[in-house]
């Protein structure tokens, strides 16, 4: 097993493009497709003989990998996704450490090295630094952050690798949903699942993706934005939906999935937590299955439904799909919880409020 690597001293090299070789920013950022646009420069440094080394900003550009790297056949990479905003000259970040904990966590789950919490927040500052005018200011946008790890080393065997990338991109995006923030439509899987417990559903490793996606193609042939999985065992507890942590308003409490080690742990959802207890809602963490959520439905005790998740952050449930039954959530519409928690969420990122909890970390 590997040891968290002290480096948050070590220098942080340049190898920046000169102003004539610079890309043209996005005239319009809320039109642009999520996720395929990036910026000029990343940052990347390599875990070479039991230490991290060769930190550097340089060109965004294509990776150069041995076809025997170990990422490529037996899938040692994890990821995070967080967001960078702007308010006029102010560039803020949401609650960074956690993003970078959690990232630690994954490495743990996945044989792989742990980075230096410190210094990766101080490397995507000098990045965002260089990429600042990358930050969108137009309402409903931000600065995608996708810090990432694979392994690299060159070798056919079931191994951990003994070689590391790590590497942070930059993509300027709009709302991550094409509906933005409406109602969203999502399909249940009971045929398909994501993750067990015992298995690396907590760890946000890109196999956990990988495993979703023909589920999502199913979801998307009948006009759904994303799937919600059910537990594997039973098939009947929700766990959580593709992107986002789910969220169930009864008349009489806020339920969410617990953190049983097939679902990831979300910040979003760890903020949406503490905002409602604060709110003084009768909160839970348990287990809801589909049957309650449906006969909830029909009387009329389950009242709102969303998800919550970096990317999206929280996004209004309006419709099922279940065993071939479409299923109406709030008459379709965003529910007044649901409106609250977007526009407080919203509010503390992009410093428009007040921040009570220092979740706001500015970049200076």
């Amino acid at each position: 097993m590997f040891s968290v690597t002290r480096v948050r001293f070590m220098k942080i090299n340049m190898n920046l493009l000169p102003a004539a070789d610079q890309k043209q920013k996005p005239a319009n950022v809320l039109k642009v497709p999520f996720g395929t646009e990036f910026t000029d420069h990343m940052f990347s440094m390599k875990y070479v003989e039991g230490s991290w080394n060769d930190a550097i900003i340089h060109p965004y550009g294509n990776l150069s990998l041995s076809p025997a790297a170990l990422c490529l056949h037996y899938g040692q990479g994890i990821f995070e996704g967080m967001k960078a905003y702007r308010r006029g000259d102010r560039i803020l970040l949401f609650r960074p450490d956690r993003n970078f904990i959690r990232f630690n966590e994954s490495a743990t789950r996945m044989v792989m090295p742990e980075i230096d919490v410190d210094f990766a927040i101080t490397a995507l500052k000098h990045l965002l630094k260089v990429e600042r005018d990358w930050v969108p200011e137009v309402q409903g946008s931000s600065l995608y952050i996708r810090p990432t790890m694979i392994g690299t080393q060159a070798k056919l065997g079931v191994k951990p690798s003994d070689e590391y990338l790590f590497y942070i991109i930059l993509s300027p995006v709009g709302p991550y949903f094409k509906e933005g923030f409406s109602p969203v439509k999502i399909f249940i899987s009971s045929e398909y699942v994501r993750a067990v417990r015992g298995g690396v559903g907590a760890a946000k490793t890109m196999g956990n993706y990988a495993a979703s996606l023909y589920a999502g193609t199913k979801a998307a042939e009948v006009g759904y934005s994303q799937v919600l999985w059910l537990d594997a065992l039973e098939r009947k507890y929700l766990e959580e939906v593709g992107t986002m942590n789910i969220f169930v308003k009864f008349d009489d409490e806020l339920v969410t999935p617990p953190l049983s080690g097939s679902i990831l742990s979300g910040i979003t959802r760890d903020s949406v937590l503490t905002l409602t207890r604060d709110m003084g809602l009768t909160v839970k963490e348990r287990q809801v299955s589909i049957d309650e959520v449906i006969e909830g439905l029909q009387s009329g005790k389950v009242v709102e439904m969303f998800g919550c998740g970096t990317a999206a952050i929280i996004a209004p449930v309006g419709q099922l799909w279940y065993n071939n039954n479409n299923y109406t959530v709030s008459d379709g519409n965003t529910g007044k919880l649901t409106q609250h928690l977007f526009d407080e969420l919203t509010g503390i990122q992009s410093g428009d409020l007040n921040d009570p909890y220092g979740w706001v970390v500015e970049v200076e």
